[in-house]
């Protein structure tokens, strides 16, 4: 959170201040730079807050007892210890404060030791109640503003008779309104796309997240003053409220709303990044580091849309082995098919490249005669290569980025996941689907652990991305997996290895509430 701060703006007291208290944390041993500890260094320095403090009665021999209770003195060599401490959250945020106090104030980051000890008063902390108890209160303490340096003139040459335009920014009042102005117009777009993650979605996650990227920009504009960027507002005499197109009160569907105000987010984020440039480069980066989240919540709350209507239908998921099917593969899938399996994973570890292309484009042929879809198991390359609709991957395979840039951009991609960590990573990474397990053992893979039930229901209570439970899904056990929130169901052994495919597969359908399509009859002859 430090490298937030313009600390090449700040005061010399002020920077001394910071380092020391690092120093004093290091002397006694503690794991973070605490609010104390700031305290402490401004106190032994010889800046405005250190005479503040003398005249409250409070001495360095007082907050010694506070600070280090088993010490008799001060360290006379505290130079010599480390300012490798990291700082706590809210050491931090103390700082933080100071420097929009020092905005607030001068409208530059220009903190001194006296905005420092502002913060201290100002915000609740261990140090703030011993400066209540010596008198200093938010109530009663206002921080001397620091005077503003004035540029020295520039000598032209003689002979030259040039009239100089003032370089100056403009005035502050003027981009306080613009701030302001965009400011507005990003929370009203974060509110619009979090109220559709929410009540259209239903995505505890992704809601999770804007909530926080809203939170985290109130949190930015707080370097900003408040009562300023209120009293530039101007909204009666805003030529811009007059000036509008027919297109800004037309939307072709709730899908366009969302993608108006993801563009007026990220447009009302540059606009405020780019002004705040003006005076403060740092709390600029911060903007935009924001925007480029926006981006990746874009690409995630849209794919979650449009791949919750694209995979709506798609209840059973089959994955084949041909190893897994007495009856041959083949045989498996032209029944599965038949029973209505619309979605088919191709998994063969063990076939060479030229004879799993050869299967592929067999099975591509199949899938296309029913309208189905063919996924491809961990080889982006060959899903290409043959036509798939997709490919799943794992967790040790390439990345959904890697495997978009060969792919394309429609055709689907799944990865599987066994935490919750990485089925949110995998939402934001761009997935079309996810595969969550696995729930049960299964002869397909061995894991060490099994995510279980449990997990299961964690994604359901979180993620509206389409997903597939798998692992050792069986009829016995279907209703358990139902049960604990899943809809869409990924199946191997129990229907590759049923005497009867199209039977097992119809029976799956029946179990969940699906609607098979078809008779139990000996399917005609194909060729593989």
């Amino acid at each position: 959170m430090l490298n937030e701060l313009a600390l090449d703006e700040w005061t010399d007291g002020a920077c001394r201040a910071v380092e020391r208290a690092a120093r004093i944390a290091s002397w006694r041993q503690a794991a973070e730079v605490n609010a104390l500890h700031l305290l402490a260094a401004l106190m032994l320095d010889e800046g405005r807050a250190a005479g503040r403090l003398a005249t409250q009665g409070l001495s360095p021999g007082r907050l010694l007892v506070v600070v280090a209770p088993d010490a008799t003195a001060w360290p006379d060599d505290v130079e010599s210890y480390s300012t490798a401490v990291p700082w706590s959250r809210d050491a931090s945020t103390l700082l933080h404060e100071a420097q929009a106090q020092a905005l607030r104030q001068s409208g530059i980051p220009g903190v001194g030791t006296d905005h420092i000890l502002w913060s201290l008063v100002h915000i609740a902390s261990s140090a703030g109640e011993i400066l209540a108890d010596h008198g200093l209160t938010p109530e009663i303490y206002a921080p001397a503003p620091v005077p503003a340096v004035a540029s020295a003139p520039i000598a032209m040459p003689e002979g030259i008779d040039v009239e100089l335009a003032a370089s100056q920014p403009p005035p502050l009042f003027v981009l306080w309104r613009l701030i302001d102005a965009s400011a507005n117009r990003a929370r009203e777009a974060l509110r619009v796309i979090e109220d559709y993650t929410r009540f259209v979605l239903n995505d505890a996650f992704l809601s999770r997240e804007l909530k926080q990227a809203r939170h985290d920009f109130t949190d930015a504009m707080r370097f900003f003053p408040s009562e300023e960027l209120l009293a530039s507002r101007d909204t009666i005499g805003d030529v811009g409220t007059t000036v509008s197109t027919p297109a800004e009160y037309q939307r072709t569907g709730i899908t366009a709303v969302l993608t108006a105000a993801f563009k007026r987010l990220q447009e009302a984020l540059r606009s405020i990044e780019e002004y705040t440039k003006a005076f403060d480069g740092v709390l600029s980066q911060r903007f935009e580091a924001l925007r480029y989240r926006t981006y990746t919540l874009e690409k995630a709350v849209l794919r979650s849309q449009f791949n919750s209507a694209r995979l709506a239908n798609q209840r059973v998921y089959l994955l084949v082995t041909d190893a897994l099917c007495p009856l041959g593969a083949g045989r498996v899938i032209h029944e599965a098919l038949a029973a209505g399996v619309r979605i088919i994973q191709i998994r063969e570890k063990a076939m060479s490249d030229r004879q799993l292309i050869a299967h592929c484009r067999n099975v591509r042929k199949w899938t296309r005669s029913h309208d189905a879809l063919m996924i491809v198991n961990d080889r982006p390359d060959i899903a290409a290569m043959v036509e798939a609709d997709g490919v799943h991957l794992g967790q040790e395979e390439c990345t959904v980025a890697d495997a978009r840039m060969i792919v394309g951009p429609e055709r689907l991609i799944g990865v599987s996941t066994h935490t919750i960590e990485q089925a949110r990573q995998a939402v934001l990474d761009g997935a079309d689907y996810l595969g969550v397990g696995p729930t049960f053992p299964t002869t397909t893979k061995d894991f060490a652990e099994f995510p279980g039930l449990a997990f299961v229901n964690q994604v359901a209570q979180e993620i509206a991305l389409p997903w597939f439970a798998i692992g050792g899904i069986t009829l016995k056990n279907i209703d358990d997996v139902m049960l604990a929130g899943a809809q869409r169901f990924a199946v191997s052994s129990a229907i590759c290895s049923a005497d009867n495919p199209r039977s097992a597969a119809v029976q799956f359908f029946t179990a969940i509430g699906g609607s098979p399509s078809l008779s139990l009859e000996e399917d005609d002859e194909f060729d593989e």
